[in-house]
């Protein structure tokens, strides 16, 4: 197949807490099936329970209700009209078959822009076992549009910790089936693979993960010395970070929130932990809703950032006990405490952007002294002894994609360089790469980049042969040098 990519030349255990809410007082949501947050149906039966064939005859799936299929087609046709660069990959590379013989297992978010890209794998030859990498993120109308296509896929909204690691295995685990590469999104696909299936991980070609926590998981993984096989970093891509983390999360920060707590931003105090991509597009949101933002950091180019965009970056400490609205977007682990939230005041919304739900430390208010109730599909109130009370959201999963929508156009281009990474690892030659973690190239991310510029009507100038050899570049690309900061 000959894209104008280029070849790529350069280059665990973790504790999660998707625990069943243990709570002493428990208040089921009447939502519908959209919005669903039980891993139960009207009549109390488990989706694992429950014998489901598609029209063909289909049966090598588990979703939340099969008859939902004709909705999640129509919500997949309406993604694919906002997803015109993966749609372009699709139709140029379809012929050529890149991934034929590649078996994939794929664990991310399912949602309808998500079932794009794997349709969009599908076309291009692989074959795929799919399930998700969060508990509440599943649209079950996507999943059941996915399985009446005749594609594996294990997923609902609202699996137990027990639903979530079971259908991650049925991904992986199949007599005919044996994969040779990992579209992971958080490293819980690939931790599985190592930890049970050793033998099967070793026969795996490349794995692409596109989270922070999941490459962080990579990059432990490979200081230990137990990652075998090479892997592809799509979280650090500039087409990831710079529109994904950035622009995805400045609108999608917003809906979620307002769909899951009807809050108003105007005057609010907001503190966000983390200023990344991820928070940088929080606090633009935010700050332009009128709310009052605070910024926490670790890193003193971030916060000074943060000071330049006009906020004020404190510790949380001394914010914590005035704050209307926590928001985490870290990647890292106990960024909020018990300590700090028993000093919050009441009514205050606890929520996290970040991949894992480790940021909060929720396990610490599942305490006998602490009332739950759930009030909304993924949306709790947990009550104090003396009658203070707050609002926690998804359980400290990620809020956006637990409560609400994405915008498709973004994600298409994260989704493009995710299947170019697929194309690359799975076609490129014994001994290019070594088992440990890449980067992509700037020819790659530019490549992601023009395929979504027509739909503005953008169009790029071309330098001339006399300007290209004056600032030492090929005309074609790339254009800016690896360690160039955009």
């Amino acid at each position: 197949m000959s894209l104008p990519i280029g070849r790529l030349t350069t280059g665990l255990e973790k504790t999660t807490n998707r625990s069943r809410r243990n709570s002493s007082t428990s208040v089921s949501s009447s939502a519908s099936s959209y919005t669903e947050s039980s891993s139960e149906d009207e009549t109390g039966t488990s989706p694992r329970d429950k014998v489901q064939r598609t029209s063909k005859g289909f049966t090598d799936f588990c979703v939340k209700n099969i008859s939902q299929a004709p909705y999640g087609r129509k919500e997949i046709e309406m993604a694919e009209q906002e997803m015109p660069g993966l749609i372009a990959l699709r139709k140029r590379a379809q012929d050529d078959k890149p991934l034929k013989g590649a078996r994939i297992i794929v664990c991310t978010h399912i949602n309808a822009q998500t079932a794009v890209l794997v349709e969009t794998l599908v076309a291009l030859g692989a074959s795929i076992r799919w399930a998700s990498c969060n508990i509440y993120s599943t649209q079950n109308e996507a999943a059941a549009a996915i399985a009446e296509a005749g594609i594996p896929i294990y997923a609902w909204k609202g699996e137990t910790e027990e639903d979530f690691w079971w259908c991650i295995d049925k991904s992986i685990s199949s007599e005919s089936w044996q994969p040779n590469m990992i579209l992971d999104d958080g490293g819980d696909a690939t931790h599985l693979l190592i930890k049970k299936y050793p033998a099967a991980f070793n026969l795996i070609k490349g794995i692409v993960e596109e989270s922070v926590t999941g490459v962080h998981r990579l990059y432990q993984l490979s200081k230990a010395g137990k990652l075998t096989v090479p892997a592809m970093n799509v979280n650090d891509s500039v087409t990831k970070t710079k529109f994904d983390n950035l622009y995805c999360c400045r609108e999608s920060i917003l809906d979620a929130l307002k769909r899951a707590t009807d809050c108003m931003f105007g005057g609010k105090q907001v503190v966000v932990c983390g200023y990344g991509e991820v928070g940088k597009g929080c606090c633009s949101a935010l700050k332009g809703m009128g709310a009052v933002v605070y910024v926490t950091e670790i890193d003193p180019i971030c916060a000074l950032q943060a000071c330049m965009d006009g906020l004020r970056v404190v510790t949380l400490s001394e914010v914590i006990s005035k704050v209307d609205i926590i928001i985490t977007a870290t990647g890292s682990k106990n960024v909020v405490t018990r300590d700090h939230i028993d000093t919050v005041k009441s009514g205050c919304i606890i929520c996290n952007m970040g991949h894992s739900n480790t940021e909060i430390d929720v396990q610490s208010l599942r305490t006998p002294d602490l009332t739950w109730e759930r009030v909304r599909s993924s949306v709790d109130h947990i009550t104090w002894p003396d009658g203070k009370w707050i609002i926690l959201v998804a359980e400290g999963r990620l809020i956006n994609l637990s409560c609400s929508r994405v915008p498709s156009f973004v994600v298409s281009i994260t989704a493009a360089t995710q299947a170019l990474a697929l194309i690359e690892l799975y076609n490129a030659p014994a001994g290019r790469y070594k088992s440990d973690v890449y980067l992509l190239p700037k020819k790659m991310d530019e490549y992601v980049a023009s395929l979504h510029l027509p739909t503005f009507d953008a169009h790029l100038t071309e330098l001339s042969d006399d300007q290209a050899k004056f600032m030492g570049l090929n005309k074609a690309g790339p254009f800016k040098p690896n360690y160039y900061r955009y």
